[in-house]
């Protein structure tokens, strides 16, 4: 495992990191969930990603268990929350001072921790001013309940706002972002960003870089009983599916499989490095749900040499979605 800055921060990250979105108190409980973090963490893993919004702050409850039992130097592990859909009254979601706040708190509860190593707003919010927002994040963070702050899935131009915002009051700036990326999805981190990595110092901490499993190649002749594409309240993912956009995608993932055993690589290592040969990353979230399948993912660092410039060229012909005029760097 190596570790790569967050950013312009001081802040050392994983290269492959660890995530709770579906898995945890959806596939996986206290037990499991010991298990996992346990492996990853025993092979190099030092950022634990989590939200509120993750089965209604479940996930969260599941992985301070997990952090209580394990016991842990805190110096030595990275823990996340996100703000946004807290709850269904008028308050408890979005990014208020109040629920920005409250969030904070009940997360901390939930995770068993003094405080959060990172904490990102989840989504934008229309209805709040971003000068709330980031007073509300600095706040946090001159309070010593959170060292860094960032966001997911905002646009270049929300981003640049906010970090505007905190350099003219001389409050805390965002350090990362987490958007979705990979070889399917790559408008925000290859093109909308690129002006803010060295203008901001922004830094990136990747979901979804199998696709939901279509990188896997596991959905190329159906979907299987036990895969997350077949959990209940995940219909809208497999919907994806079936729609021409996603048959294509499962035409390109066919094609991307034959190149990736041509080199000796699974698929699932071929995305996986493919996200990893990009430096603007600054980590890739792993989501596995059994640890056969966390040992697999981890398996694909032995491998990076094999993702050639040559390779990686064939990669853009097959996938024909390199944004125009750019390099991935």
């Amino acid at each position: 495992m190596e570790y790569r800055r967050l950013g312009k921060s001081g802040l050392k990250v994983s290269e492959f990191s660890y995530g709770a979105w579906v898995t945890f108190a959806k596939q996986a409980q206290v037990k499991d969930a010991t298990e996992l973090m346990a492996l990853a963490y025993d092979n190099g893993i030092n950022f634990f990603d989590n939200a509120e919004g993750y089965e209604r702050g479940a996930a969260e409850t599941v992985m301070g268990e997990v952090l209580s039992a394990l016991k842990w130097p805190r110096d030595t592990f990275l823990v996340s929350s996100k703000v946004f859909w807290g709850g269904d009254r008028p308050n408890q979601k979005g990014l208020s001072r109040k629920h920005v706040t409250e969030a904070c708190h009940a997360a901390l509860k939930r995770l068993q921790v003094d405080y959060l190593d990172l904490y990102f707003c989840h989504r934008p919010d229309v209805d709040t001013p971003i000068e709330e927002t980031v007073w509300a994040m600095h706040n946090l963070v001159t309070q010593g309940k959170i060292l860094y702050w960032g966001t997911s899935e905002w646009t270049a131009q929300q981003l640049t706002e906010a970090w505007g915002v905190a350099r003219s009051l001389g409050l805390t700036p965002p350090t990362m972002e987490q958007p979705q990326y990979n070889m399917f999805e790559r408008g925000k981190v290859e093109a909308d960003y690129l002006p803010l990595y060295d203008l901001l110092g922004l830094g990136t901490t990747i979901w979804s870089p199998l696709a939901s499993g279509i990188l896997t190649g596991k959905y190329n002749n159906g979907i299987p009983a036990d895969s997350r594409m077949s959990l209940p309240g995940y219909e809208w993912l497999r919907d994806t599916l079936n729609t021409d956009a996603g048959r294509e995608k499962l035409k390109k993932t066919g094609e991307l499989q034959s190149l990736a055993g041509e080199i000796g690589l699974s698929l699932t290592h071929l995305a996986l490095l493919w996200c990893l040969g990009n430096p603007r990353v600054s980590t890739v979230i792993l989501g596995a749900s059994r640890p056969g399948q966390l040992i697999d993912n981890l398996a694909a660092l032995e491998h990076k040499g094999k993702l050639t410039p040559e390779v990686s060229e064939r990669i853009e012909v097959i996938l024909g979605n390199r944004p125009e005029g750019l390099r991935r760097f």
